[in-house]
Formats: structure tokens, sequence, C-alpha cells
């Protein structure tokens, strides 16, 4: 029986689905899910081992016009992850005008497989999901075009399938028990930006970074400090709320998830900290782990 293994790169615009089309795929929730774009700032790899497959998935951060420093490196991820991939599923959605040229001309040019994935189907009727085909078979004409609804798991075996078919014969790159590349703190750090998405409006969630500055385990706990980094003192005051009932609220929130993703009972500490404009820091970014080149 021939091994097939490979990467997949998971690209498109924010808000069309991604993250839960990549958490279908793997079988677990590896990427954060909200009702806000931009919710993924880094590459995310999810990894889905059979006995003959190995499919190593990367989720990417949405594609958008770049306004800060951030928004660059979150640009770069996508690219380097393109460059690594064998597969790239491009995401999109009923309705949504892909304007990304620059990016669907390198899909053209690099002659790699490219599975076009039309998300959300559940909300159009079958006219606009047959327009919407058409349209992609235009633009990228060398690529599958699937349907999908990722939400109700509708067709979303078949883009497993179509993967599979398009990948190369190799043996696996991890070891088939691993899942994702990312560590704990990772994740416990995504548990919490998903909590300050769905607790906090307009640009309190994107003006936030979440670092995990200690981790201890004791017999019968798990002590985690948190800083919660944001860009200007009145975030800071908004973050702790009157009388600090709002990151009492968030950080029971998160506690409770945190807990059920480590097993184990926690003690959460969260912190606010002011970077100021750490969005357009290079060295505050890299000190958070954005990859950029200094003349960026």
């Amino acid at each position: 029986m021939n091994h097939r293994a490979g990467f997949v790169s998971i690209i498109g615009s924010p808000n069309v689905g991604k993250s839960t089309l990549m958490n279908v795929l793997v079988g677990e929730k590896l990427s954060i899910i909200t009702h806000k774009a931009q919710t993924t700032r880094h590459r995310i790899m999810g990894i889905f081992s059979g006995d003959d497959f190995q499919v190593v998935y990367s989720d990417t951060p949405g594609i958008l016009k770049p306004h800060y420093l951030l928004h660059k490196a979150m640009l770069s991820a996508i690219y380097s992850s393109i460059a690594d991939a064998d597969v790239i599923l491009l995401v999109t959605e009923i309705g949504e005008k892909f304007a990304h040229e620059e990016v669907l001309q390198s899909l053209r040019d690099n002659g790699k497989s490219v599975i076009v994935v039309i998300n959300k189907i559940d909300l159009a009727d079958q006219t606009r999901v047959e327009a919407a085909i058409e349209d992609w078979k235009t633009r990228l004409e060398h690529a599958d075009i699937i349907a999908i609804s990722a939400l109700h798991c509708f067709h979303t075996a078949l883009v497993f399938d179509t993967i599979l078919r398009h990948l190369p014969e190799s043996p696996e790159y991890f070891p088939k028990e691993e899942l994702t590349d990312r560590s704990q703190r990772f994740f416990i750090s995504e548990i919490i930006r998903e909590k300050i998405l769905l607790n906090f409006s307009q640009e309190i969630p994107y003006s936030v970074e979440v670092v995990v500055n200690s981790f201890k385990e004791e017999e019968k706990l798990t002590r985690i400090s948190v800083y919660l980094f944001v860009a200007r003192e009145s975030q800071k005051g908004i973050i702790l709320g009157h009388q600090g009932k709002a990151i009492k609220k968030l950080g029971t929130e998160a506690r409770k998830d945190i807990e059920a993703f480590l097993e184990k009972h926690i003690f959460l500490e969260l912190n606010v900290k002011v970077r100021k404009d750490w969005r357009d820091d290079i060295k505050e970014l890299k000190r958070f782990g954005y990859n950029l080149d200094e003349n960026q």
C-alpha cells in the first residue's frame, strides 16, 4: 500500500470559515472560531494521520490589505504557507468578491494543486451556488471546485478525498499521535484571545496580544500567569472594566475552557500591560513571535 503525505495550506479572506473547515478536517478544535474577522494571527498546523496517509494542514491568517506591521507579518505567514504546500485550499463563500488578484496570480503560476472551497452554501439557493462555481472555473481554470458547508460538514469528506488524491507519495513527516506543532502555552493564549474577541467590541480585540508568562504545574493545581498587552492606556481601562468586573468575567470564562483543554484544575492570573502601538513596533512583534523582516 502506497503511503501519501503532504502539506496543505488553507488560505482565504477573513471570516469565510477557514478555521471551521480546518477543525472539521483535523477532527479537533485547533483554531479560534468567532463571528469576528481576523481571528487567526499565526499559522496554525493541524496534523491528521491514518494508516496510509498523513495530511499536515496550515490554517493561515485571513488575506487583507495591511494597515499595520502586524498585518504584514500575517501576510508573510500566508505566503510562507503557500510556498511550503503541496496542495492549496482557497476558501471563499457565496457572494464574496475575492479581490486579491496577486494571490490568484501566484496560484496560477506556481503549478501546485489548488482546491477552491466555496463555503456556507447552506445560506444560498442552488442558482447562486452554481453561479459561484462557474465564476471560479473561469478565475482558476486548473483548480478543483467544491461547494460545501463546513458548519454542517456537508461535502467536507469530498474535500478530504480530493486532498488525498493530490498528495504525493511520501513517508509521514510527524509521529502519528501528534495533532499540531504548537505548544500548550500557545493554545492557552488562543483560548484567552478567543474570549477577548467574544467579550469586547470595536478595536479592543485587535489591539490585544496574549502572552503566557509562566506555567507552573503543582500536585493538585496548575498556576498560569498571563500578560494581556494593549496598545493604549485607555484600552487597559476597558479590559479591566469598572471595579475589575470585565477582566474577572474574562478570566472566569477562559479558566473553564483551559481546564477542559488541560483536563486539570488551574489558577489563572491575568495582568494587563501597555505596549504603546505594539502592532507597528517591529521589536515587539518579533518578541511576540511574529516573523517580519527588518526592511518591512
